[in-house]
């Protein structure tokens, strides 16, 4: 008599039911990562403006006007406008705004180009 050899039914319907069960738990975490990735871009762009800041300050020798502080941070991959309230940038097609100060406790906005900025905020 041969012997057969294979899996049975039932083997191969556990096998599904795990790996639906391991897809589940899985796939919340990899579409967390989405979110997690543009919060860590949009913090890096935020430290990004507040070293161009700092520079800003050491090469002018004064605070800078957000026109000023503008060309500190153009790059290759990072589209800057200055706007009224801070500083635009597009992070992989999102735009962001990054609020700039004209006192330094970061409490009174910038409302035009020409303002002296005093403080950087976060995203």
């Amino acid at each position: 008599m041969k012997r057969q050899s294979g899996f049975t039914l039932i083997e191969l319907v556990m096998v599904i039911v795990i790996l639906g069960i391991l897809g589940a738990i899985a796939t919340p975490i990899f579409v967390d990562l989405e979110s997690d990735a543009q919060d860590a871009a949009e913090r890096g762009m935020s430290g990004a403006v507040k070293a161009a800041h700092a520079v800003a300050i050491a090469d002018l020798k004064r605070f800078p006007t957000l026109t000023e502080l503008e060309t500190y941070i153009q790059g290759e991959n990072v589209a800057v406008a200055g706007g009224g309230n801070g500083i635009n940038v597009d992070i992989g097609g999102n735009i962001s705004v990054v609020p700039t100060f004209t006192d330094t406790n970061c409490s009174t906005a910038s409302s035009a180009a020409g303002d002296t900025i005093r403080c950087v905020g976060n995203i």
